[in-house]
């Protein structure tokens, strides 16, 4: 996974942890364990115990009367404090840190990581400025796929894959991208897409789809390799759509969206919980066709509609550099 290190990663949200309980993650082919104190702060470490691999993961939070919070292995209780330092039984002496820490970057509720890299690129201020000004949500579609990155990152850019793999959700009729802007490793996509009506029980299903126009005009904007935002515009609300993809291995890839919004009418506020569940039925769907594809067959066929694809392939293979062709249309 060497093409993409000097990236920042959103590894989660502050709502994703919950206090004084480790959880597992992976990044980049290595395995952590995060956790949060009392005092809100985010610790990370390697999740294997030096002694004997153990997950650290499967262990606890062990509060230390200095107000701190150490990780305790659940083999054989070791407990490892933020340093990644020990002490072992029959000794008062601590150890020297056994365990790498990895670096966040904690951005009021975002955690950030560049994997232990030194930093290719800024983390944008966009999701800082989005959290000061929209109402939070919450997550939703948080995913492990069994699929490479590349594969995960081409999907995700791929504007005409609405027409199969979310056909029974939006009934997308066609798709135009009426303009896309190539800002190097920073892009805007302006799509139209008609969609049919939905039907009485459609609605009943789901009443999310009374927020959908019958044309749905987005606006995707794309920070590779890293993050994606659609930013909905409709009478009823102002939606931050905010979906990020992390590298788990050389083939698992995580994903989860974070939806912020603004509302224009109380009806807004009834349909939080069904926007939550109508994005988590979409990545849902996403998954379900990443499992099952063949990752590395030539491509012979090209649609219409595929800049976005384009401008994730040429930035896959010259990051961090930028390389002509400009894909502005």
């Amino acid at each position: 996974m060497k093409q993409l290190q000097g990236a920042p990663w959103l590894l989660a949200h502050r709502s994703m942890l919950k206090r004084d309980r480790p959880m597992k993650f992976s990044l980049l082919g290595n395995d952590y364990v995060l956790w949060q104190d009392r005092h809100s702060k985010v610790n990370a470490l390697p999740n294997a115990c030096p002694h004997m691999g153990a997950m650290l993961s499967q262990g606890w939070c062990v509060n230390k009367s200095d107000g701190s919070t150490a990780i305790a292995c659940p083999f054989h209780a070791l407990q490892f404090d933020a340093s990644g330092c020990t002490i072992l039984p029959g000794s008062n002496k601590q150890t020297q840190s056994l365990l790498q820490p990895l670096e966040l970057i904690v951005q009021g509720d975002f955690i950030w990581s560049y994997g232990g890299y030194d930093p290719k690129i800024a983390i944008p201020s966009i999701m800082n400025e989005i959290a000061a000004e929209y109402e939070f949500i919450g997550v939703t579609g948080e995913r492990s796929i069994p699929t490479d990155f590349l594969s995960l990152l081409l999907n995700m850019h791929d504007y005409n894959h609405q027409n199969g793999t979310h056909r029974e959700l939006f009934e997308i009729e066609a798709v135009e991208v009426k303009r896309f802007v190539d800002e190097g490793l920073h892009s805007h996509a302006y799509l139209s897409q008609p969609r049919k009506q939905p039907k009485f029980r459609d609605i009943l299903k789901n009443p999310a789809q009374l927020a959908m126009p019958k044309v749905l005009e987005a606006h995707l904007e794309n920070f590779f390799p890293f993050m994606g935002l659609l930013h909905g515009e409709d009478k009823l609300l102002s939606l931050k759509e905010c979906h990020f993809y992390v590298p788990e291995t050389d083939c698992q890839s995580r994903v989860f969206v974070l939806m912020y919004m603004k509302a224009h009418s109380p009806v807004a506020r009834l349909l939080k919980g069904n926007l939550l569940k109508l994005i988590d039925v979409v990545v849902e769907q996403d998954a379900r066709v990443l499992s099952k594809i063949y990752a590395n067959t030539p491509q012979k066929i090209k649609l219409n509609n595929e800049v976005g694809m384009d401008w994730v392939r040429r930035n896959f293979e010259s990051f961090p550099a930028v390389v002509k062709p400009s894909l502005s249309k």
